[in-house]
């Protein structure tokens, strides 16, 4: 085997280690928690995906851009980890402040993540240090440690322990996984550390001129404006809600795994076809794949025995298994989405900005609007419907700029 395809397979690995790992978070916080307790649990979560997305967007995004001598990209590695420490450890601080003001045991488990913010993110920002040293299988030993150390760790709370206690105890088994990529991110740098970490290289990343923020933007225009909402209308309206939506999408959690996959691997793959028409249709292709992949996952859930979803999900299958349909709609979807994007990324890059602004905001809308009307279920429904009018408005935009290189 080739040294680049051991790096791709140690980055696949990687990403199912990682998601693995999310799944297998959510899945044992349900089962060692009450629905009310793992509602509350289910809503920090979400408000710590939407800071992970934001500060992967900010400094990872940009970070694996960078290009030059090694010297220059383990100066930048070092600096990408300090920035993420100082301003996760600024973030958490005033996250813990706030909590005071929020009801119930989501306050306890919004100051338990302040806690840990520096820990979870500062882990997550040195994968991409790994990824743009050419080295993902020191990332893939960081992850495998952090699943090793975080599932046995929850798995071993007792029943009814409370959102805070969860949350930290989560967060605190990602410490050997930290430790060890720093020590993994020194032994490659050496003698960049002390000069990148008190260097302007940590300071450039405020520089206004800073590409990461236009990936924030993107992806808060993208996904954290419908996360963002989850967590409003689980801290205004029912945490229950957010329990149960969690609950239901972890079940997908295989998914998301292939999204990334396709996400990372899809433009370079495209690109080595030589027609836009057969880009458009490979892309097609994987999406009806991955939408089809969706309808079988989504079944096979429909039929599992709730002795086995007891299992799972504990007191919150009941709950996630009437979400069950809509959210399997959602990722069929979603699966023709992102393929979507994926060849506009490749047709039209400027394109995908405009979409991404428009159609999150009626997946926000979809939401909002299914759960006033139907409850949680009709919150569910939402989702779907928005996910759904998004990749239409996707395909719809492919189809015009394949007409323009046709006229071309």
């Amino acid at each position: 085997m080739t040294k680049r395809n051991a790096a791709a397979v140690a980055s696949v690995a990687d990403q199912g280690v990682a998601a693995l790992t999310n799944i297998a978070v959510v899945v044992c916080a349900a089962r060692q928690s009450t629905a009310a307790d793992f509602a509350s649990f289910a809503v920090v979560y979400t408000v710590f995906a939407l800071l992970l997305g934001v500060a992967g967007a900010y400094v990872g995004q940009a970070l694996v851009l960078r290009r030059g001598p090694d010297d220059e990209l383990h100066g930048h590695c070092v600096a990408s980890g300090a920035f993420t420490f100082y301003a996760s450890a600024l973030l958490g601080a005033a996250l813990s402040l706030v909590t005071f003001a929020i009801p119930g045991g989501i306050a306890g488990g919004l100051a338990a993540l302040g806690l840990v913010l520096p820990v979870v993110l500062t882990q997550d920002t040195l994968r991409y240090a790994f990824a743009v040293l050419h080295r993902p299988h020191l990332a893939l030993a960081a992850d495998t440690v952090r699943c090793a150390v975080a599932i046995p760790v929850l798995a071993l709370q007792p029943y009814g322990t409370g959102p805070g206690r969860m949350v930290l105890v989560w967060g605190l088994s990602a410490l050997p996984a930290v430790l060890l990529s720093v020590l993994l991110l020194a032994r490659l740098a050496r003698g960049a550390v002390r000069g990148a970490v008190r260097g302007a290289r940590v300071r450039a990343l405020l520089d206004p001129r800073h590409l990461g923020r236009r990936f924030a933007v993107e992806f808060g225009v993208g996904n954290g404006a419908s996360q963002l909402a989850i967590v409003g209308l689980g801290v205004l309206g029912s945490p229950l809600a957010v329990g149960a939506l969690r609950g239901a999408s972890t079940l997908f959690g295989p998914m998301n795994v292939l999204f990334n996959a396709a996400t990372g691997f899809g433009p370079p793959l495209l690109s080595r076809v030589r027609t836009p028409h057969g880009q458009a249709r490979a892309a097609a292709l994987v999406g009806g794949g991955l939408a089809a992949v969706a309808a079988l996952v989504a079944t096979a859930l429909a039929v599992l025995p709730d002795g086995l979803g007891r299992e799972l999900l504990g007191d919150t299958w009941e709950s996630a298994a009437r979400l069950l349909p809509a959210t399997g709609s959602q990722y069929a979807a979603m699966a023709m989405g992102t393929c979507g994007l994926l060849l506009l990324r490749v047709l039209a890059p400027r394109a995908t900005l405009s979409i991404q602004v428009v159609f999150s905001a009626v997946s926000v809308a979809s939401l909002l609007t299914g759960y006033a009307v139907g409850g949680v279920p009709g919150a569910a429904w939402g989702l779907c419907v928005g996910s759904a009018v998004k990749a239409g408005a996707v395909w719809l935009r492919a189809a015009l700029e394949l007409r323009t290189v046709v006229r071309h």
